[in-house]
């Protein structure tokens, strides 16, 4: 019977484990759809907008330069953050999803922050 509820408890913990991880990837992908989107926005906004401007052939290279300006801030501010942090979020899943399902065992000491009145007591000598 213990083998059973050990086996029982062991599925669960799977299942979940997988439905933590599947969770885990959705977020990556959201942040990519979310990336692409913005990609075309600030293409449409900005960038589309400049070269449709027809004042006349003086005014237009200028325009186009201006919304290119523009156009290539606003990507690499929004965008390149976005890339950074979709990338800080992977390597955060891998460490924490990952590496605590597969390896972690949490047998260790407590933690016991730093202390010069636990030094002088003697207590650190655990």
């Amino acid at each position: 019977m213990d083998v059973m509820v050990h086996q029982g408890i062991e599925t669960i913990e799977f299942s979940l484990g997988c439905i933590s991880n599947t969770a885990s990837y959705l977020r990556l992908w959201a942040l990519s759809l979310a990336h692409a989107e913005l990609s075309e926005v600030l293409w449409n906004m900005v960038m589309a907008a400049g070269i449709e401007i027809n004042i006349n052939k003086y005014v237009n290279p200028i325009a186009i330069i201006i919304a290119f300006a523009f156009w290539a801030a606003g990507t690499i501010v929004i965008l390149v953050i976005m890339e950074g942090l979709s990338a800080f979020l992977h390597a955060l899943r891998l460490h924490w999803v990952e590496f605590q399902n597969k390896f972690y065992e949490g047998e260790g000491r407590c933690f016991a922050p730093f202390s010069f009145e636990r030094i002088l007591n003697g207590a650190d000598d655990e």
